[in-house]
């Protein structure tokens, strides 16, 4: 069991403090790759040349139009949609230098590279580099040497970063994970709400804030707080139809995660989500000694292990991060291929982000999650004893029932999680409630016997319980406490031997959901609420849920499907292959995330091409004018060194 001895507040990404030593020696000086010609370029020609796509996606085209000609946005759009391309584009067509504000600066370096590989004149500045790096970065951007300057928005506080950019000629603002500003979750960043001061010293430069989840509410707040009231909104469609949900009884956490991956994601790189530090250390250990290559990541380790385990998990292929919500927030990793949670999420916001992170490359993925009675009284126990007023406290709690909803309901997952966000949808066919839909029964009775367990024990007997004690009593165990306690001498000792005591603790679990009980203490003790007299009294009837039992993949199964992409002939996925070891060697050599090189998805149709010559390599998506120069004739020969 996951129980936290306490939640992160928020990720830790904070610039350290400004020294004049290195922080990670993983971090190299940036290079300063061939300047992108964009003079009297259009937007679709920039994309062609420099990303190597043909053409833009959903509402991309219209929110670079927008922002090329001078206006400010607001951009939502789901996690691997190309939100970045949306500043990309207009700060490579607009005069001036693109000032990209992010917080996640152990990310700065992988962003840059990325950029340089495209011939994109790309630098940050933050307190991991040695002062002669800064000030050659701080004098490429005056000279107008940069298309892009990558800065963390504590930098942005300071007024020596600011005069540094009236030094320069600034083609745009762009605000990632603008979320960040908005108190609904753990992304929350104080750092954020100066931001609109960028708009009052320079008025004419456009901004474009972007996130890939908020609701409308959400989106409100965003806006408000970055002065953004003004600015066209884009709202792109929330769904994810590549990543599959699934939410599960909890019983054995760490046996059902390890079951998990090993029958459906054997050798695949994933995200598992876990509420504590102690939980992250404990599950990654566990993980390893069954050999699961699995490394922690939480507030608690120094930032050099932190920074270490994060550039091993974007550069190796196959590695688990066992991570507390402080991982994940920008990481670029598109072959994520799970996200696990072994701790209820706190809110639909934060659980669609963090399940956002499998999956960027549109292929199949999963986000998986078990959950149980102790998740829902941690949780509100969690927000009883957290500080704040008693709005804040109904705002938390809010989110936590739109959680439990998620997590209870029989209906489709996605068409419920469109819904929060003020989306509609059909039933997917993919998610587990479409697969193995549960029942509904009717569980009024059984809801009865339960609250009147809990009146007993505080009216009758001056006592208050967790589930623990209201289930025993149910079942009529003669435990030593039932014994101690006189509790056999309840009129309800024993009136539930009509169902097991997990379906109790799932009646319990459920009637905490919907608000007919509450948790209350340290112990998390049981008490009625307001709405369960209407059920004690007969005037209200409580639907349940009856979990379903769920076959297990078989393993064989799972390994044919692993064995060769099913849009691939065998001879191109055996070519994928050795294009995938191609490019592992090349990323190793040059230091970088093998996605630096080139993307699964431009591998595969180089794989399923199979060109012979560099004008055939030029017209594959993902391959622009500088990776075709830099990477071509190795590509074409390492075509050539695998048979037909």
């Amino acid at each position: 069991m996951h129980s936290p001895e306490f939640a992160e507040p928020y990720p830790v990404f904070e610039e350290p403090p400004y020294d004049d030593g290195p922080v990670d020696d993983w971090h190299t000086e940036p290079t300063a790759a061939a300047a992108v010609d964009t003079a009297d370029r259009s937007a679709l020609d920039v994309l062609r040349r420099v990303f190597g796509y043909d053409s833009f996606r959903g509402p991309q085209a219209d929110i670079i139009e927008h922002v090329i000609s001078g206006g400010d946005a607001l951009v939502l759009m789901p996690t691997g949609g190309g939100k970045s391309l949306c500043y990309q584009v207009p700060a490579l067509v607009r005069p001036g230098v693109g000032v990209v504000v992010s917080p996640l600066i152990a990310l700065m370096q992988d962003q840059v590279d990325a950029l340089n590989a495209l011939g994109v004149r790309a630098g940050f500045l933050n307190s991991t580099q040695y002062p002669d790096e800064r000030r050659m970065v701080e004098a490429m951007f005056t000279a107008g040497e940069l298309d892009l300057l990558y800065l963390a928005p504590e930098r942005l506080q300071s007024e020596s970063a600011l005069a540094l950019l009236e030094q320069g000629k600034i083609a745009l603002f762009a605000i990632d994970e603008a979320h960040c500003v908005a108190q609904w979750g753990h992304d929350f960043r104080p750092d954020y709400l100066a931001l609109s001061m960028l708009h009052e010293r320079w008025p004419d430069v456009p901004r474009i804030a972007l996130t890939a989840t908020a609701t409308e509410a959400t989106r409100r707040e965003i806006a408000q707080r970055l002065d953004l009231v003004d600015s066209k909104q884009f709202v792109a469609g929330f769904d994810r139809p590549n990543i599959q949900y699934r939410i599960e009884p909890k019983n054995s956490a760490d046996r059902q995660l390890l079951s998990f991956l090993r029958t459906e994601h054997p050798g695949d790189a994933g995200i598992v989500y876990c509420l504590s530090r102690n939980s992250v250390e404990k599950t990654a250990q566990f993980l390893s000694a069954n050999g699961i290559e699995a490394l922690p990541y939480h507030a608690g380790l120094d930032s050099r292990t932190r920074a270490a385990h994060q550039s091993r998990f974007l550069r190796e292929d196959g590695l688990v991060i066992v991570a507390t919500i402080a991982f994940g927030m920008g990481i670029d990793k598109p072959d994520v291929r799970f996200v696990a949670h072994l701790d209820l999420p706190k809110s639909v916001e934060g659980y669609y982000q963090e399940t956002g992170r499998a999956g960027r490359d549109g292929l199949a993925s999963t986000a998986w999650m078990v959950y149980g009675l102790a998740d829902v009284v941690q949780q509100r126990k969690l927000i009883d004893l957290s500080e704040g007023d008693v709005a804040h406290k109904r705002k938390l709690s809010h989110h936590l029932d739109a959680m439990l909803a998620l997590c209870e309901t029989v209906e489709c997952r996605r068409v419920q999680l469109l819904a929060y966000f003020g989306q509609t949808g059909q039933a997917c066919g993919n998610c587990d409630t479409c697969l193995s839909p549960p029942e509904k029964w009717d569980g009024t009775i059984a809801a009865q016997k339960v609250l009147s367990t809990v009146y007993r024990l505080d009216h009758e007997r001056s006592q208050r319980f967790g589930a623990g004690q209201v289930t025993d009593i149910l079942l009529g165990k003669q435990t030593p406490k039932v014994s101690q306690h006189r509790h056999d001498e309840l009129s309800v000792f024993g009136v539930g031997a009509d169902l097991r005591e997990a379906e109790w603790r799932g009646v319990i679990r459920q009637l905490l959901a919907q608000g007919l009980l509450a948790v209350h203490g340290d112990y998390g003790v049981l008490t009625l609420t307001e709405a369960s007299t209407a059920v004690l009294r007969k005037e209200r009837q409580v639907a349940l849920r009856r979990e379903p039992e769920r076959a297990k993949p078989a393993k064989a199964a799972v390994a044919k499907s692993k064995a060769a992409p099913v849009d691939l002939a065998p001879e191109a996925a055996n070519l994928f292959e050795h294009l995938r070891a191609w490019r592992a060697a090349v990323a190793k050599e040059q230091g970088v995330p093998a996605y630096v090189v080139f993307h699964d998805a431009t591998l595969r149709e180089i794989a399923a091409r199979r060109p012979q010559a560099l004008s055939g390599l030029s017209g594959i998506s993902g391959i622009g004018e500088a990776k075709l120069a830099k990477y071509g004739d190795s590509v074409l020969a390492a075509i050539a060194d695998h048979p037909e």
